[in-house]
């Protein structure tokens, strides 16, 4: 059978020229092999989407939240998008009253809510610039913001309000209003108004522009909607300016891409917001969702009743991160072994049967119906008590673990897609497809909206002419960013000749996708001269389900390399069960068997991938407790902090090089 192939060439490579390495062909989705999407009619500006959406779908629920009845959480109560606009206008003509209009940088601190999306579409409406101050980081990039995009209003969640204050008095050289989601204590008003701010309730602030009514300024495509900031590995966070035009292609080519698969959108869609609106992520789906009339249910804003809130919300349509969805997989597989042997056995049964079929190319649905009905249905019932509701689970923000992205494309009866985009990119650029199994541990091919190539990077050893093409990912299109704010000379270093680099590796597969391998800058040389491509190996070393996560480390001091690893508790705990080691898991990773488990099997999987003796790892230290934010070791997007981590772990790290080199002596 002839293999699918899912790009079109639309240029010829380029050998190298002085000091620019060569570069591959350059290609696009095979459903743009016509032209991308033309613009929609009647849509120039965020403004329009909710706007028009407004007019096709006014008594369509737009925005639900859980109310809390006697203190226990009831079902989601909604606003019609007519409701949601009249609230809009409302906020609107509040912040012109205040003197608040065209480029005016305005603020938005805190959790997702239905007053976060009411704050920016009247943002939108005015044609200021909406600046999301992001609800993980710290004081410290809050105050960073506030200060580099000169926010003069912001919004904020009503227990964020304390640690806005923690701003002062630095931010108050541009900060002069700020509007609570709630309330405001009289405490509050006092300590804002002794810097000659104003502070108003979201009450109060919906009358203050009660009696007067403003014309909405004309937008152009080209205008800025928001500035985003980054969470940088390292250094300050970077603001990337979107325009209009970003967000609208981005969504046109998503719209292609899923009337091409046959999975449109439809104004019965749900979908749960709990990532952050703060990232890109998360915007352009909402902005997708509100485009197409649906409706959109907000959690309550606690990682441990997200369950609870799927279950009652029963979204259509799940966008996760890798981090949430292991979670999920771990109550599957929890689930399936409590079950007992006849239990498992049928469970394993029904596996195996489906996943071959589904690689065989039947459609998930048509793989195994009856099993679905079975025994699928009851496990994900149990979990997540979604049974029947999902149709798409798209992961992004992070790699997915193969394993873990099969498990659940055959155990939850539903598409499992893996995504990949930048905020620079406006997100969606590569997207995996329904129904194929060769995409796992893909990002799948470019979204029908951009041009893609590889250029080579000669240092790592990375060819886009070879027979695997493999090199640095770089993006065309007018999903691009504008640039980052006030920062010119680090907009030139990543934008040349209409591309973006995004500084992350790629491999082209046969069938058009791409896999994510490495990163550019994520490179160390060992004492003997060899390099390491950190990344590359620990995407490699995650493959294992005995880890959830790993960090590897070398220098140019040592010749091996080690690593910290966080051990998947279920997995690591079956173990010990098997081998007759009865004790809780955080002494478990202090045990020395357990580190040899681990170890034997990083060894295994090492030889397996055929990696170079210097690319194994000598020595493993077991963290108990993920990498997590309040450490600082991760960003909000689970991006790994390398100087962070290797300050948290500095004594383990020199531990482990004393250790092994009395070993290697």
């Amino acid at each position: 059978m002839a293999q699918k192939r899912f790009i079109v060439e639309v240029e010829k490579a380029k050998e190298a020229e002085g000091e620019r390495p060569s570069r591959g062909p350059v290609y696009r989705s095979l459903f743009a092999k016509d032209g991308f999407p033309p613009p929609v009619p009647g849509l120039d500006n965020c403004w329009d989407i909710f706007r028009t959406s407004v007019q096709k779908y006014p008594k369509n629920p737009m925005l639900g939240h859980r109310e809390i009845v006697d203190g226990k959480p009831g079902k989601y109560k909604w606003k019609t998008y007519e409701e949601v606009y009249d609230l809009v206008i409302k906020i609107g003509n509040s912040l012109r009253s205040c003197g608040y209009g065209e480029g005016v940088k305005c603020g938005i601190y805190g959790a997702n809510c239905a007053e976060w999306i009411i704050s920016m579409e009247a943002i939108n409406a005015h044609g200021l610039y909406c600046v999301p101050l992001y609800d993980t980081l710290g004081a410290g990039a809050v105050e960073f913001i506030i200060c580099h995009a000169e926010v003069s209003v912001s919004f904020v969640e009503e227990k964020k309000i304390p640690e806005l204050l923690k701003t002062f008095p630095n931010t108050t050289k541009y900060l002069k209003t700020l509007v609570s989601f709630g309330k405001v204590t009289p405490e509050q008003k006092q300590e804002v108004e002794k810097f000659g701010l104003a502070i108003y309730s979201w009450d109060e602030f919906l009358q203050v522009g009660q009696n007067q009514s403003f014309d909405l300024p004309v937008k152009k495509k080209s205008d800025i909607c928001t500035i985003m900031y980054t969470s940088g590995t390292t250094g300050d966070p970077k603001g990337v300016l979107i325009s209009n035009e970003s967000i609208l292609t981005l969504l046109a080519g998503v719209k292609r891409l899923l009337e091409s698969v046959k999975e449109e959108l439809n104004d019965k869609d749900v979908y749960l917001s709990y990532l952050p609106l703060a990232h890109i992520f998360d915007r352009v789906i909402e902005e997708l969702f509100i485009w197409h009339g649906a409706s959109i249910g907000f959690w309550r804003g606690d990682v441990k009743l997200l369950i609870e809130d799927i279950g009652e919300l029963k979204p259509t349509i799940f966008c996760a991160v890798p981090r949430v969805l292991d979670r999920v997989y771990t109550g599957l597989t929890q689930k399936v072994s409590a079950g007992g042997f006849l239990k498992q056995a049928l469970f394993n049964f029904a596996y195996s049967y489906k996943l071959n079929n589904m690689k065989k190319g039947r459609k998930h649905e048509e793989a195994s119906p009856l099993l679905d009905k079975i025994v699928f249905d009851k496990v994900v019932e149990c979990i997540t008590r979604v049974g029947g509701h999902v149709r798409l689970i798209l992961s992004g923000a992070a790699p997915l673990s193969p394993h873990v992205e099969s498990y659940l494309k055959v155990v939850t009866c539903a598409h499992v897609i893996q995504g990949y985009g930048l905020t620079e990119t406006c997100a969606g650029t590569f997207v995996s497809l329904p129904h194929e199994m060769d995409m796992v541990g893909t990002v799948g091919p470019p979204v029908p909206n951009v041009d893609v190539c590889l250029e080579s990077v000669p240092d790592m050893g990375y060819d886009a002419l070879g027979s695997t093409p493999r090199g640095e990912i770089c993006v065309r299109g007018n999903t691009l960013f504008s640039g980052y704010y006030k920062r010119d000379d680090l907009t030139n270093e990543v934008l040349t000749d209409g591309w973006f680099h995004t500084g992350d590796v790629g491999e082209w597969q046969p069938d058009g996708s791409m896999k994510i391998i490495d990163r550019k800058k994520n490179i160390f040389k060992l004492s003997q001269g060899e390099y390491v491509a950190v990344e590359n190996l620990e995407n490699v070393y995650r493959q294992l389900s005995c880890i959830d996560s790993i960090w590897v480390y070398g220098n140019s001091f040592e010749s091996f390399l080690v690593a910290v690893a966080n051990p998947s508790k279920p997995v690591l705990e079956r173990w010990a069960e098997e081998n007759g080691i009865k004790i809780d898991f955080d002494s478990l990773c202090k045990d020395s068997r357990a580190k040899s488990y681990i170890l034997g099997e990083l060894t295994r999987i090492a030889k397996e991938n055929k990696l170079k003796g210097y690319e194994f790892i000598k020595d493993v230290h077991l963290d108990p407790v993920p990498f997590d934010m309040e450490r600082d070791l991760i960003t909000p997007t689970y991006k790994m902090k390398r100087p962070q981590l290797l300050k948290y772990y500095k004594n383990v790290i020199d531990d482990m090089y004393k250790s092994g080199g009395k070993r290697s002596a």
